[in-house]
């Protein structure tokens, strides 16, 4: 099973969140037993911006065996088909940006799910995804 990750999850464990930070990690190591976890670039460049020590996050990231898998153009084109049927629905720029896209359509076409806390917004735009999220454990 490959879930794909959100940046969310990521930083509730690694800035130790006093709210999520139990949920999201006890369902990350529920789905690193049932396969693999991986994250886009999006996902790492946001999760590497929480950290002061890029070495530190490396070893974070290796630590957890999460693999680094690149947005595909396929993904690029769906994200922004995507994003601008959210536009054209009334949707703000300011609430929704590209990189959301980005990590929906990614995991819609590298992986079987999405692990997020922003299931909602997923399950709405990326029909078809499996989303999955820490309230559910």
């Amino acid at each position: 099973m490959i879930t794909l990750l959100d940046t969310n999850i990521l930083i509730d464990v690694f800035v130790v969140d006093p709210v999520f930070y139990h949920s999201s990690s006890n369902m990350l190591r529920e789905c690193l037993q049932e396969g693999s976890l991986r994250a886009c670039e999006v996902v790492w460049a946001e999760t590497a911006a929480r950290f002061a020590d890029q070495s530190r996050f490396r070893e974070a990231m290796e630590t957890l065996n999460i693999e680094f898998s690149p947005i595909d153009r396929d993904s690029a084109i769906l994200a922004g088909i995507f994003w601008q049927n959210y536009l054209n629905a009334g949707g703000k720029k300011r609430e929704r940006v590209a990189a959301d896209f980005l990590i929906g359509a990614h995991a819609r076409n590298h992986g079987e799910r999405l692990l997020t806390r922003d299931k909602g917004f997923f399950r709405e735009h990326f029909r078809g995804l499996t989303v999955i999220s820490p309230s559910q454990a």
